[in-house]
């Protein structure tokens, strides 16, 4: 692992580490938490779900057949060829059928939670937990600034402590398949985490007790992505495959609110800081969609810019109508969606898929992502230290 400092932008390279989601600590300036694998895996088509084989981005060269542009075999019998061996002349951007995990066993990877500090010399790795899965996403405890949680590609959920050299302290298996979404309850007083799964059910955690408290179905598809309401205790949002938004209420174990958000998977969503009725969610159509819970028949604003799918968006806690959203395009690009313009920058600095992204907390201009190419990178975009 090596770590350099280019510039503006703080960059560790993790080899054989592919990042999935990165998290500011909410307690400690400077401190993060990145999920990755060993192995890629894609969201975001029906064709490319369940397989650890490394994958790259649609290739220009192949004809366009959904989102996703397939070159290479067809047949899925066979694994699909490294990206080494992509054909002669097809370009980075050339991705290949994928291979169900259950067909090939025998390339189930590992995944690392990193816990990272930052300093004038830019990042330095504070303590690593490996498990024996990939991970997919990580939360922050809302009341330890030691402890996290992660998911994985095995169905289970790890309770981790930094202070600890070693973990995890506990883990939690239900899920059927695997989990790809994680998140800790901002209520002051609750000690409740959600889960979203590729078993097509939500589940909620306390994180004292050894089994899930409640599951939540409904959905009819891979759930992508959960995220507790800052605003509203014991509601929280999911999105999925099924192409929809659900709000969902613990207290009355079920849904309250179905959005058709999209005409095609959702792969996130986001809940507005300063807004208890406004989210946004990012979908494989390669669009950014507002929706104000009050009326949900048309989205309050559209954002229109990437290329292909958007893979995590989220609010800033410091700008009430600015968000950032990451891309199978390989790039973060910034937007206000209050202005005619809406696009205020596109940060262009990975070589692969970008799947991770957040917005500090502690700064009004810090970002940290991740991606398929082994980096994770921290800067401040010009947008954010300018008036937007």
């Amino acid at each position: 692992m090596s770590a350099a400092h280019g510039g503006s932008v703080r960059t560790l390279r993790v080899p054989g580490r592919h990042g999935y989601a990165a998290e500011f600590s909410p307690y400690l300036p400077g401190r993060l938490a990145c999920a990755a694998a060993q192995h890629y895996g894609i969201a975001g088509a029906p064709r490319f779900r369940s397989h650890p084989t490394p994958l790259s981005p649609p290739c220009t060269r192949c004809p366009r057949k959904s989102v996703f542009s397939l070159c290479g075999p067809s047949d899925r019998s066979d694994p699909p060829p490294r990206l080494e061996n992509r054909p002669q002349g097809h370009p980075r951007a050339c991705s290949f059928v994928p291979v169900p995990r259950s067909q090939h066993p025998a390339v189930r990877g590992c995944g690392t939670l990193l816990i990272l500090d930052q300093d004038e010399s830019g990042l330095r790795i504070f303590r690593s937990f490996d498990w024996n899965d990939g991970l997919f996403d990580v939360t922050w405890s809302e009341n330890n600034e030691h402890v996290l949680v992660t998911c994985s590609g095995d169905g289970s959920l790890q309770l981790w402590d930094t202070a600890k050299p070693t973990g995890p302290l506990q883990v939690y298996k239900e899920h059927t398949q695997e989990v790809y979404s994680v998140d800790w309850s901002q209520t002051r007083g609750e000690h409740l985490v959600v889960s979203g799964s590729w078993d097509q059910t939500v589940k909620l955690w306390d994180p004292n007790v050894g089994k899930s408290l409640c599951t939540f179905r409904g959905h009819e598809s891979v759930i992508y992505s959960t995220i507790w309401s800052p605003h509203i205790p014991g509601c929280f949002a999911s999105a999925s495959g099924d192409q929809t938004l659900r709000i969902w209420d613990v207290k009355a174990a079920g849904v309250r609110i179905v959005v058709p958000a999209h005409q095609a998977e959702v792969l996130s969503c986001d809940w507005c800081k300063y807004n208890e009725n406004l989210l946004v969610t990012g979908a494989v159509d390669c669009s950014l969609r507002g929706w104000d819970l009050r009326n949900v028949r048309q989205p309050v604003f559209e954002l229109l810019g990437h290329t292909y799918a958007i893979r995590r968006v989220k609010f800033s806690p410091f700008h009430s109508s600015v968000l950032a959203s990451c891309s199978y395009d390989f790039t973060v690009r910034f937007w206000n969606f209050s202005k005619p313009d809406p696009l205020l920058e596109i940060v262009d600095h990975h070589t692969e898929f970008t799947c991770g992204l957040d917005l500090s907390l502690q700064s009004p201009t810090q970002v940290v992502d991740c991606a398929w190419d082994e980096t994770i990178k921290i800067y401040d975009p010009v947008c954010l230290t300018v008036p937007a």
